[in-house]
Order: C-alpha cells, then sequence, then structure tokens
C-alpha cells in the first residue's frame, strides 16, 4: 500500500483528527475513504452524453395533461 505526504493547515487538521475520531476509524482510513467517496462518484462522460438521448421520453408537460392523479390518504 502506498504512502502519501499532505500539507495542510493545524485547523484542518484538528477537524479531521476530531471527525476520525468521531467515526471510531483511524486519520489515514478517513481520509483514503473520503479521497474513495469523491473519486469513485463522478459520472464518466459515456453516462453524461446518455442524457436526453431518449428522444420518446414524454415530456413533464406531457405527463401532467396525461397523467391521473391518485387521491392521497389522510394523517
Amino acid at each position: 500500500m502506498a504512502q502519501v505526504t499532505i500539507y495542510m493547515d493545524n485547523q484542518l487538521e484538528q477537524k479531521i483528527k476530531e471527525l476520525s475520531n468521531n467515526s471510531g476509524i483511524s486519520i489515514s482510513k478517513f481520509i483514503s475513504t473520503i479521497l474513495e467517496q469523491n473519486i469513485n462518484s463522478k459520472w464518466t462522460n459515456d453516462i453524461r452524453s446518455l442524457a436526453g438521448s431518449w428522444s420518446d421520453f414524454p415530456s413533464i408537460d406531457d405527463i401532467r395533461t396525461n397523467g391521473k392523479d391518485i387521491e392521497r390518504e389522510e394523517f
């Protein structure tokens, strides 16, 4: 497993220590988890290119006009 040295100001270091301590995991695991979540949560260009590619998908106006609203339950 690789090791990386990073530099941060004291306030950020303190926040990271508190958050990792509250999470019950090491600082190293805490930081690597945040990095994984941010790196792996981005949509690829292939996925982004799919937006709007369904030409036969009804518009919101069509859905609202042709749709039938159901009666809502009382609280």
